[in-house]
């Protein structure tokens, strides 16, 4: 079989080549090689990575006139999911490939570069990563001080970035840097350049590996960037630097849930395997009530993240610019790196004491899911996004209403009226951050579940859009006491004082 996906996998239809590609990591991951041992070391054996990589994956990724399968979205969400199913650390691998290399090179690179970069992920197997983070600017991407200049027809590029997938393992990278103008100082558009770490004067340096909390197959460091490449390199936007930054995040945002859905998929289906096999007093624990309802709470998240991906395959290709698509981006994102992390605690709760274990797929999945809520952008920052956006809109269209206003939204409209009373209240003229975090998450709900009942209109199942439409009406109950509850707790720097219990105990 692997000899057949070599040689004809990436022009096999693609139902063919995913249910051989799916078929195979089965096969590698659970017979072949032990991966809950191999989990627990750093990084991946190169000859089993080499069995993964030689089913040309990224093949989805690359556009037919160069060989591959022509970056179809929905290609490109079923590999990730099929990696996932199995690894979510292998998905995460492709997943910062073709959303964070191959598809902002293949919109915005020089066309000149696309036949050598593209030949050598076909057929050396080559890996790409994006290098935005700095160590004293995460989020604060628009202040970064890594720097270029141009000197006759190179580019000097000096800096250090931190927290890149793949630091040390990957070929090429989009490099980000601003401008050195007249006086020294950085202008505020951003670039992005291709590297080639084959070529000595693009080599960037590693200047240490960090000992990530999980996705241990994944390395991650520090480099120290001092290169020179030539300006063909440098990414061509369309129009700014920072509208081809937010466009590739909005695209690899509403990604995510291809990975997400895989992911979710083994939780649900390791958990029902779990709970019906189980027994506790002489029956299964799926027939205990309070198990149901975490089951139900899986099946939910597998519904959003199934219509989550629906919806991006309609709508995220290179062919669209998206770097106007915050509320969705955002919205998608966060609540479906939210729904991760819930389901593998669910899934490590029921599994019992069998599933703290790192070498057991729920104790492993909730430290492998749990840096989803930070990486490109913390959900409590995008919350606050889809919330700004929004209240935006509101003040200046003089509608005060929640409700009101999302019966009227697009991304919302179909969606608000289902939960028409817990959205029913009017917003103050200058809430509380934290409150402004409540509020996206609550938008965030309702955005995504318009697109289950996008999924639901085209044929998707009515018990789980049910049983998904209890658990948002329950999430946005819960979510509309905290906004009404408007606590106002801040902390004390400065907490000790009359605060040591030992000193009010009576002798």
């Amino acid at each position: 079989m692997l000899n057949l996906l070599e040689q004809t996998g990436v022009h096999q239809d693609f139902n063919v080549y995913i249910a051989s590609f799916r078929e195979r990591l089965a096969s590698l991951f659970n017979t072949e090689y032990d991966y809950n041992s191999m989990s627990l070391s750093r990084g991946l054996p190169p000859t089993f990575l080499s069995e993964i990589m030689a089913m040309n994956p990224l093949s989805v990724a690359i556009p037919e006139e160069h060989g591959g399968r022509g970056i179809h979205v929905k290609e490109c969400l079923g590999v990730l999911s099929a990696a996932s199913y199995e690894s979510l650390s292998l998905s995460l691998m492709f997943g910062i490939n073709i959303a964070l290399f191959l598809e902002p090179f293949a919109k915005y690179a020089d066309p000149t570069l696309h036949p050598g970069v593209f030949n050598r992920f076909l057929k050396d197997k080559a890996m790409g990563g994006l290098m935005i983070t700095e160590p004293g600017y995460g989020s604060d991407a628009l202040n970064m001080r890594t720097a270029h200049e141009l000197q006759g027809d190179t580019y000097s590029i000096k800096g250090q970035k931190h927290w890149q997938g793949l630091t040390g393992a990957a070929d090429f990278w989009l490099v980000t840097a601003r401008k050195t103008v007249a006086n020294g100082e950085l202008a505020r558009d951003i670039d992005f350049f291709v590297t080639d770490n084959s070529i000595e004067e693009q080599k960037i340096i590693v200047q240490k590996k960090f000992n990530n909390l999980g996705l241990y197959a994944i390395p991650y460091g520090l480099n120290d960037i001092d290169i020179k490449v030539p300006a063909t390199q440098k990414l061509i936007a369309e129009s700014t630097g920072i509208k081809l930054m937010l466009d590739t995040l909005h695209r690899s945002r509403l990604q995510f849930p291809g990975m997400g859905m895989g992911f979710i998929k083994r939780l649900l289906d390791e958990s029902l395997l779990h709970c019906n096999t189980r027994r506790v007093s002489g029956q299964p624990l799926s027939e205990i009530d309070a198990v149901k309802f975490q089951l139900s709470r899986i099946q939910a998240a597998f519904t959003i993240c199934s219509a989550m991906c629906s919806y991006s395959s309609g709508m995220s290709s290179i062919a669209a610019d998206l770097f106007g698509n915050a509320v969705d981006a955002n919205s998608v994102k966060a609540l479906v790196t939210d729904l991760m992390q819930e389901s593998a605690q669910i899934a490590l709760q029921l599994a019992g004491a069998n599933g703290y274990r790192l070498d057991h797929i729920a104790g492993r999945s909730v430290v492998d899911s749990r840096p989803f809520q930070i990486f490109e952008g913390s959900n409590e920052m995008l919350y606050s996004q889809v919330a700004d956006s929004i209240a935006r809109v509101m003040r200046k269209t003089k509608v005060n209403n929640l409700l009101e206003y999302l019966k009227s939204y697009d991304l919302t409209k179909h969606a608000a009226e289902v939960f028409g009373s817990t959205l029913n209240f009017n917003l103050p003229d200058q809430p509380k951050q934290r409150q402004m975090v409540t509020l996206g998450r609550m938008i965030a709900r309702v955005v995504c579940f318009q697109f289950v009942i996008q999924s639901n209109h085209l044929g998707f199942s009515n018990e789980m859009t049910e049983i998904t439409r209890q658990h948002i009406q329950m999430d946005l109950s819960m979510l509309a006491g905290q906004w009404s509850a408007g606590a106002q707790a801040d902390p004390l720097m400065d907490y000790q004082e009359n605060s040591d219990w030992s000193n009010f105990i009576q002798s």
